[in-house]
């Protein structure tokens, strides 16, 4: 019949143990009075409990290993099995009013996240923005009312192709840039300078008759729209210019930077926000708070632990953003006893004729203190 009173036994004798005072680290010491031995008990599931959350403090903070109560050497050595526990979000079937997607790139990988503007709904890894990578993200995600995204091609069509009754709102901030890419940021051109001051005042746009004079540029400006440079013998030739092609227009950079405007409003991507607003619905106009809360925690993660390998980087990641789902789980719920498991590396043996010809020739040959080729002393045979 087993004690139900917290008195242990010693393993080597069977005897029960009794208190013998603290240690110096205030745990308590036991002692066997028949073998005089001495020892302490732990439980292993509260100390396994207790480094994971060593561990996720760390690895989610900014404090230094230095700064640990133990060596590096000892807190790596104690958390190496917390590497193995990973988090799963388990999906909820709820819909959105507003989704917004980005993609964030660190050392040749790209993770996509999905996010409300208030809690991440989920995130997928890849090694680029395609329409493959966004398709695994989207097919887990019910369609949204409205996706607010930036310019990027595939993510516009695979949002087209899985959610077709979503609205698309185009990222105010993400037009601009677009715009500054044609028209710099101080232009000179009168043309160029009024199509600029429409894209600064995007963010201003209150209402849907404010919004109509972005539709009226293009019709004030169409002659010298129509510009054309001829090709002539002296006159370089631009390299937009096919071989061959006799004229081009002149003003190409201030024609792309216009047409961006005029296929935005034509395909109903720029003021969404405008017309579900009268319909009672709030939509962001830019993916601001995305770029600022995951995306920037991310960056600063990565600063902070600066020398992770890729792995654990990525690992690091996923619990940061799954803490910043809606309703996260005690991390703790996702430790199994496979994850402390010790794994030893298996010594890997080389088979002398794996390799090329000239190499198997020469395996066995090299130096060896079995054939007396060590390393000689004294004045070997010479006389003084």
């Amino acid at each position: 019949m087993s004690n139900p009173r917290n008195h242990p036994t010693y393993g080597v004798c069977a005897n029960k143990l009794v208190k013998n005072g603290k240690t110096s680290s205030g745990r308590t010491r036991w002692r066997c009075q028949p073998c005089g031995a001495s020892a302490t008990q732990a439980r292993a599931d509260i100390t396994r409990k207790a480094v994971f959350q060593a561990f996720l403090n760390w690895l989610l903070g900014t404090a230094r290993l230095t700064e640990q109560a133990q060596s590096i050497a000892t807190f790596r050595r104690r958390t190496q099995w917390c590497w193995n526990v990973t988090a799963q979000v388990s999906p909820t079937g709820k819909i959105h009013d507003q989704i917004m997607l980005d993609g964030t790139y660190f050392n040749g990988w790209c993770v996509l996240i999905a996010y409300t503007g208030e809690y991440v709904i989920d995130w997928q890894w890849c090694d680029r923005e395609k329409i493959a990578s966004w398709t695994a993200l989207l097919c887990r995600i019910p369609a949204s009312t409205v996706a607010v995204i930036d310019g990027n091609g595939p993510l516009i069509a695979t949002v087209q192709n899985l959610w077709p009754q979503s609205r698309i709102q185009r990222c105010y901030f993400h037009v601009r840039q677009a715009g500054h890419k044609h028209l710099t940021r101080h232009p000179r051109l009168p043309a160029n300078r009024d199509l600029l001051n429409l894209y600064k005042a995007l963010p201003r746009v209150t209402s849907l008759d404010e919004a109509a004079a972005f539709a009226s540029w293009e019709a004030s400006w169409e002659p010298f729209l129509k510009h054309r440079t001829y090709a002539a013998s002296a006159a370089p030739r631009p390299k937009y210019a096919r071989p061959g092609q006799k004229w081009w227009y002149t003003h190409i950079r201030t024609r792309r930077a216009g047409r961006l405007l005029a296929e935005l409003i034509q395909d109903s991507h720029l003021f969404t926000w405008l017309e579900l607003t009268e319909s009672g619905l709030t939509v962001a106009r830019a993916t601001s708070t995305l770029e600022g809360g995951p995306n920037k925690a991310i960056k600063d993660f990565l600063r902070a632990h600066r020398g992770l390998s890729i792995d654990h980087a990525r690992r690091g990641i996923d619990w940061l953003l799954y803490l910043q789902t809606e309703t996260p789980n005690d991390p703790w719920s996702f430790v199994t006893p496979e994850a402390w498991e010790y794994n030893r590396k298996h010594t890997v043996i080389v088979d002398s004729g794996s390799g090329r010809d000239e190499t198997n020739r020469l395996y066995g040959t090299g130096f060896s203190i079995e054939d007396g080729n060590g390393i000689q002393k004294g004045w070997g045979g010479r006389s003084r």
